[in-house]
Order: C-alpha cells, then structure tokens, then sequence
C-alpha cells in the first residue's frame, strides 16, 4: 500500500501478471514452436504460410519481399501479417530450425506481457501505490478488443505499442524521447500499419504540443520529425510497404466502422451485459469496455462530478493530444454513423474517401482512445478517493473484468488449446501431387485473385515442395497486376497456350472455357481430389504419373467416383442452392430448403454424408428429409453438433429416376433450420441447419 514502487523487485508484478493472464486466456499449447494446429484456418493461416515462405526463401532487397508468395500478383511479409519484426529475427537462422517452427505464440505472450509492463507505467505517473499499479494494469490487460484480435489478426494484438506511446506522450519529461520514440515508431512500423498509423500520430501530437508549451524548440521539434519520418520511411520500405505500387487502397471505409454504442456493446463479450443490434461490419469497431470497467467507469463519474481530481486541468494541460484523438473517434465512426441498426450517412468529396480507404477498417482506429478512456476511468478513481478505498474499488473492478469477460475468451482459449499437430490435414491425398511437384516450379489458380477457393491447401501443398504460388492471401494486393494477370488468364483460356513450368488449378468458370480449347494430345484436364486440374505438357512426360484424362469431355458437375470423399470447405457446382460461404471445415445450408446436384456410377448404392447440425442446449435438434429426383429417399432427426453420419440408401425407384434425368438432384428439407440471431445469439441471420462437411459415394 506505500510509495514503495521504486525497489527493483516490484516491476516483475507485471510482467508475472502478463504471464498468468496469457496462460489463462490462451494456455501453454500455442507456445510449442512446432505446433500449428491453431493456425490452421483463415488470417493465423496466412501468417504462418507467409512466414514459411519468407524463410525459405533467398533474401531480397527491399528486405521483407516475400514473390513466392503472390508471385506476380505482389507480395511482401507486411502483407501477409506475418510479423516482419520477428520474420527478421528469425530468418537468419532459418536452417537451423526445425521444420515446422511457429512464433506465433512467443508474439501472443510478448503482447501479454508487454501490455501489463506498460500499463504499470501508465499507472504510475497518476500513483505510486504498488496495489494500485498492479490492480490498474490488470484492466488494461483484461482488454476485449486486444483479445478478439487474438483470435485472428495476430499481429494487430500489439495493443502494448499503443500504451507505449501514451506513456511517452503523458510522461513529463524529455530526457532520451528521440531514442524511446524512434524504438518505438520502428518497432511498429515493422509490426502493422495500422498500429503504425494510431502510434505516429500520437508521436507528432507529442512533439507538437511539447513545442508549443516550450519545452521543445522548434529546431529539436523539425530535427526530431525529419529524423524519425527517415527512420520510419526506412522500416516500411524494408517491410515491402510499397512493393505493389497500386492496390494499397481498398473498399470498405464507412462499412467497417465503429458504432457509437459499441463502447457498452458486449457482442457475446459478457454474461451480465446484452448484446446490441448493429451493423454488419460494426465487428471491426468492437471496443466493448467490460462489465468491470464500466462499473468502476461510475465511481469515476463520482469523483469527476466532486472536482477534486484535478482532471480538467490535466486534460486542458493536452490540447493536441485531446485533438488527435478527437480526430481518431470521429474517423472511427466515419462518415456512415451507427447508432444500434439507426444509420445516418453524411458526404465526403471522393478524395477524401479514397485516402481513408488506405485505412478501411476505421473502427480500430478507436483504440487510442479506448485506452484512453480506460486511463481517465483509473485516474479519477484513484485521485478522488482514498487509497484504501481505490484499491478496494479497482480489486472489485478487476475480478468482474475478469470473470466477465471469459464468456468471450474461453472460446479464445478452447481454440489455441485444441490438439497439438505439427501439419495440418489436406484434401490433396493422390499421388498425383508428389509427381506434379518434381513436375512444375509454380502451382497457380485460374482465375487469379485474392484468397481463391482452396487457397490454404494449394499454398500448404506449394510451400511443402518448394514451390511458389499465386493461390494467397493477403491483405493488399497490387491491382494492376490483378488487371495484367486477368488478361493473361483470358489469352490462355482462348488459345489453350499455357505456361509450361506452372500447375494450374481452375475455378468451375475456367474449367469451361479450358474444355474449349485443350489441347488433349499433350495437356492434361481432368479432376484430381475434387480440383480441376490442368497440367501444360502432362503427357509428354515420361516420368510423371498416368493419370485419367477427362479433357473435353468434362462436365461442371463432375462424376463422383466410389470411394471418393469430395469436400464443401469451397466453392462447387455439387451445393446447386441454399448454401451459405464455404468455410474452412465446410458449408451451412441458408434455409429451409437446399439442393445438392451428383453424377454417379450406376454400381452406386448410397450416398454418405458427413455433416454438422446446427443444434444447442435452446434448440436441441435438425429433422432433415431427404429426397432424391423426387423419391423420398430418408428422413433423419440430428440431436448432436459433430459426427453427424448420413447413408442415403440408393434404391432401384430412385437409380430409375437418376437414369431418366441423368443426373441426382437432391432435395434437402430443414423445417427446424434457424438463425442465431433468433435465438437471442448476436446478429447473424443465417438460417443454419445442416453444414456439408464431404460426401463419398458407397
């Protein structure tokens, strides 16, 4: 409880309180650099694959270039989120890794830890009180938007970058700020852009606002910007910030925003707290305070209405930090303003809206003042009431933050919990891979774009073998060459002319336009693992494996053969209608009604279906009746989430019905298909029933 903050010994609270809190939100099992089993789907994948081909390949200049990755459709380790900081670090001793090696993990801890560190700081330019310090960190720490990053934008978990320059710009003194604030700006820079963006402007509000209260002169203040603008300049070139040219500016300003109720939003983040309507990608402005900060968020009002803190003249002490983050909120909540579902839309000129796209999702830019907020709610408690009592308030707080809060991060800590594995499963299980791969140096899909279907096991499968790819994910991508790659596509779909040293996997469109001109004395077309495949040159190779040709004979539904699983983690012409987007396990039926289209052999007799229901404690179950070309063919009940195993027996009333119409429409009924959102579970409205994991045919 005594100023007795000074002994050395104290400052390893916090960071012990950034370790328990990492262990208990995220657990042990993310820090096995060998395991990748929780970076196997969406943004973590892209991390990890992007990294992996970073270390495997030569370095480059500017440094972070990644073109295996992308190949000409640009790439950098920036774009991949993968980290530059750490690739850096790591990179060099790349051979002397394990195989499989992931940091992932050391990142998530560091963020922990970090993040208690500077928050202790913060703390105590308003007290020394250790209990206090301590207490106040732990609510910085127990941040909803810092966790929910950590379920997908890794990199953009380095909430502690942002405490770090709130430090320095609340710190009074002036002693080594170039140093602390050139470490810093660089740091970030090599981090993410938009972390960058939020941490730079609170450096040149800092410089400004010392400068204009003299206690910089203006000839250290320009000296100071012109330095650490080069420094940072020097970052982001090395990063690959400006490697595509074009394509830095993408849509979404006004969609991914911030609405203006989200500080009290829970969105499944509470148990105590409801969730409120709001916009369809009000997800990405997710600032939801925590029961506990916003019950110590009232003692604070308390203490501010008894104006005994002195708050009012610390925050008029700060005009141009006041005015920075003025400027953040309101381009947070940009020019499309939420209310719940209430949307008010005001114009900005095109120009303005082009630049703020550089930044589309404004709903993080809130985050400064988030802690901001945070900040003030601990200040005004600790200053307007006796320690003993601020401790007790704070303690409080703390333990409701905390146990508040699991009912979003437990889910959190399931995932990075899950079973350790040092490969993830592919749907690439014939040999054809192996041979294609000692075959062609690239694999490419046609049509060339950003995050293609399948994408993940094209590049897992690239990465394997050494090769390089253009089935990616990124988060910019260089539109002119999106253009120039289109054209391409076009000329080699209309000649049949393609590249010799690449593997090309076709969308269901390409496949069409390929059955066209193929030239089926050489090139082979067919489908291998449920991918059309196109293979300049096939069958002029001596040493490659035979393989069944289907070539101009190929139809958009393909035949599915005895024994063959076909997956729904993508698109495919076989889910006809009520199919929600594929996702990386598989797809959710929309609807009450849904339609599955087949070939089969005739020597079929039943169609497997392994499947999720969409069943909970408040909806116990999922009639599903099938029919099939207008045969009832089974009616089952669905009581259990996984492991759902469906046998369509095929009888002779409905191989008759199949041969008259010569292909399998099945009809899939859902009569108790519902949404989550009407079960009270947030805003999703999908009507969700049945989720088509794969099919095989018996």
């Amino acid at each position: 409880m005594k100023a007795s903050g000074k002994h050395w010994a104290l400052a390893l609270l916090p960071l012990l309180m950034g370790v328990v809190a990492f262990f208990m939100v995220i657990g042990p099992r993310a820090l096995d650099p060998q395991n990748i089993a929780w970076l196997e789907s969406g943004d973590p994948a892209t991390h990890y694959l992007g990294w992996v081909f970073f270390r495997n390949a030569p370095w480059t200049f500017p440094l972070g270039l990644n073109p295996d990755y992308g190949l000409e459709l640009g790439s950098a380790i920036i774009f991949s989120d993968s980290n530059p900081l750490l690739a850096f670090l790591f990179k060099p001793f790349s051979s002397w890794l394990p195989e499989t090696f992931q940091y992932f993990g050391f990142w998530l801890l560091a963020c922990f830890v970090l993040q208690a560190w500077f928050a202790w700081k913060l703390v105590g330019l308003v007290t020394p009180s250790t209990a206090l310090r301590l207490l106040g960190a732990g609510l910085f720490v127990f941040s909803p938007p810092m966790f929910l990053r950590m379920g997908a934008h890794l990199s953009l978990s380095g909430h502690f970058l942002i405490l770090a320059a709130l430090y320095l710009a609340l710190h009074p003194g002036v002693q080594k700020r170039r140093l602390a604030w050139g470490a810093l700006l660089a740091a970030t820079a090599l981090v993410h852009a938009y972390l960058l963006a939020m941490v730079a402007l609170i450096w040149i509000a800092d410089v400004t606002g010392r400068t204009r209260k003299g206690q910089l002169t203006r000839r250290t203040a320009l000296i100071e910007l012109m330095l650490l603008f080069l420094l940072v300049s020097l970052c982001c070139w090395q990063a690959g910030y400006f490697s595509i040219g074009n394509g830095t500016v993408a849509g979404g300003f006004g969609l991914y925003r911030m609405n203006v109720l989200s500080l009290i939003d829970a969105s499944g983040w509470s148990m105590v707290l409801p969730d409120l309507p709001e916009g369809s990608g009000d997800y990405e402005g997710f600032n939801f305070l925590g029961a506990g900060t916003l019950l110590l968020g009232l003692f604070a009002v308390v203490a501010l209405l008894r104006r005994k803190t002195e708050f009012a003249d610390a925050v008029r002490s700060l005009p141009v930090l006041l005015l920075a983050l003025i400027g953040l909120a309101l381009f947070a909540l940009s020019n499309e303003i939420g209310l719940g579902l209430l949307n008010v839309h005001y114009p900005l000129p095109k120009v303005i809206v082009n630049v703020a796209n550089i930044f589309r999702a404004s709903g993080r830019m809130f985050w400064p003042v988030f802690y901001v907020i945070v900040f003030a709610i601990i200040y005004l408690v600790v200053r307007g009431n006796r320690p003993r009592t601020a401790v007790c308030l704070l303690a409080v707080a703390l333990c409701v933050q905390a146990a508040d809060t699991r009912n979003g991060w437990a889910g959190l800590h399931q995932s990075r919990m899950m079973e350790p594995a040092r490969e993830w499963p592919t749907p690439l299980h014939d040999p054809f891979w192996a041979s294609a791969a000692s075959h062609y140096a690239n694999i490419r899909s046609l049509s060339p774009q950003n995050q293609p279907g399948a994408w993940q096991p094209l590049a897992s499968y690239a990465a394997k073998y050494g090769m390089k790819t253009d089935s990616a994910y990124l988060g910019r991508m260089s539109s002119t060459a999106l253009a120039q790659a289109a054209q391409k596509t076009r000329h080699m779909l209309d000649t049949g002319k393609y590249d010799p040293d690449s593997l090309y996997i076709l969308d269901e469109n390409a496949s069409l336009d390929a059955v066209k001109t193929i030239n089926s004395d050489t090139d082979l077309l067919t489908r291998i693992d449920g991918m059309v495949v196109l293979a300049p040159g096939w069958k002029q190779c001596a040493q490659c494996l035979v393989v069944e040709d289907e070539g101009r004979s190929m139809q958009r539904v393909p035949m599915i053969k005895i024994g063959q699983q076909q997956t729904f983690n993508y698109q495919t012409y076989h889910l006809a209608q009520g199919w929600g987007t594929p996702e990386s396990w598989g797809t959710w039926s929309d609807g009450r009604d849904a339609q599955i289209l087949l070939r089969v052999p005739p020597e079929a007799k039943s169609i497997v279906i392994d499947a999720l229901a969409f069943v909970l404690p408040m909806h116990a179950s999922q009639t599903v009746v099938f029919s099939i070309n207008g045969v009832q063919a089974l009616s089952t009940r669905l009581t259990t989430v996984q492991g759902n195993r469906i046998e369509i027996p095929i009888t002779a009333a409905i191989h008759a019905a199949v041969v008259c119409d010569t292909m399998m429409r099945i009809h899939v009924q859902l009569p108790d298909a519902i949404s989550p959102k009407q079960l009270g579970l947030g805003d999703d409205q999908r009507v969700m029933g049945l989720g088509m994991k794969s099919l095989s045919v018996q």
